[in-house]
């Protein structure tokens, strides 16, 4: 029983992690949290440049180009981040104002505008052996479009003011962040893709590692804002069920919208963690510019704190899911033989 229950771990260690991941958020949050004990926000940042500059070497010039022409993928996958979320504001919208207060009702409205994630859509991609090209383009033109279009479907939904947004500063953000580590391990391709290659079984599960460090640390934030006790037990149950059906029936929609499409496997995953993810890092700021001093900015932010680690997790399980799938289809031999 115990051996059996080692070998399963063993073998979905990485699910296991996240779990035990989330449970010590719960129990030592300081020490997870965001400017914490082990300032995981600055570590995680850290670990995500090294990620994309072992993609930047691990990618080839000729397969960023074939990304970037993959017109089809972007369309997908903008048209999932700022018209298919937007919609479940249209058509859910008034019934959210009727039975919910007004300020949590305007946080999914602003949860459902909100641009795409960068890292961990990226890495959740390159866990599941999806298009890296594909999925760092996409993530970074949501991220880029979102300052524009964010504030103004806020602004038509809700009749707010717009705010102006420093698009320059969020431009450089996002170039020093994803773009100059790809750009140095583009640079760098030469000197070290021998070393990369020989060592390509270790790259491949910082991913994991990084991805490990983001639970941890969005889960401590959470738990540290107290939003788990902020507000009533009613409205955190409705808010935690609300983001776990927008989650599960957006994903499968983008998941059978990619199959119909005729999508390969690299481009279905892609399409499924660019087109479904929500960010938090850009999230929060934003809100602060868009709302202001609105003494109700914590229920504004409870959608996108409660659906961060939910869409981390989830994607997470798919991700390992997908490398299973890349892998079986890669050595179907050894995956018949696992099977037996």
């Amino acid at each position: 029983m115990i051996s059996s229950i080692v070998r399963v771990l063993k073998k979905e260690w990485f699910l296991a992690a996240m779990v035990a991941a989330m449970g010590l958020a719960v129990i030592i949050p300081q020490v997870g949290k965001s400017g914490g004990v082990l300032s995981l926000d600055q570590v995680s940042a850290f670990g995500i440049a090294f990620v994309f500059f072992l993609h930047g070497i691990g990618l080839s010039p000729k397969a960023l180009k074939d990304g970037m022409s993959n017109w089809r993928l972007h369309l997908f996958i903008q048209s999932a981040t700022f018209i298919l979320y937007p919609l479940l504001w249209v058509i859910f919208g008034k019934g959210m104002l009727a039975f919910m207060p007004s300020a949590l009702a305007l946080g999914f409205c602003f949860l459902f505008v909100l641009p795409s994630t960068i890292s961990s859509s990226v890495a959740m991609t390159a866990i599941g052996r999806g298009n890296m090209p594909g999925a760092i383009f996409n993530a970074s033109l949501s991220s880029i479009l979102g300052i524009f279009i964010t504030p103004f479907l806020i602004q038509v939904f809700m009749g707010l003011e717009g705010a102006e947004i420093d698009i320059t500063a969020s431009v450089i953000a996002i170039s020093k962040m994803l773009l100059l580590p790809m750009v140095l391990g583009q640079l760098l391709r030469p000197v070290l893709l021998s070393y990369f290659e020989q060592h390509k079984s270790v790259v491949s599960k910082l991913d994991k590692y990084v991805i490990l460090l983001i639970v941890f640390n969005a889960f401590s934030d959470s738990v540290a804002e107290g939003i788990w006790h902020s507000f009533s037990v009613k409205y955190v149950i409705m808010s935690v069920l609300i983001c776990v059906a927008v989650l599960f029936c957006v994903v499968n929609l983008m998941v059978r919208g990619a199959r119909t499409l005729g999508f390969n496997h690299g481009d279905e995953v892609a399409a499924v963690f660019c087109g479904s993810k929500k960010t938090l890092a850009a999230g929060v700021p934003m809100a602060k510019v868009i709302f202001g001093a609105d003494p109700r900015l914590g229920m504004i932010l409870l959608p996108i704190m409660i659906y961060h680690p939910l869409q981390i997790f989830y994607c997470a399980v798919l991700a390992n899911r997908y490398q299973k799938k890349a892998m079986a289809q890669e050595h179907p031999t050894e995956a018949n033989s696992e099977c037996r």
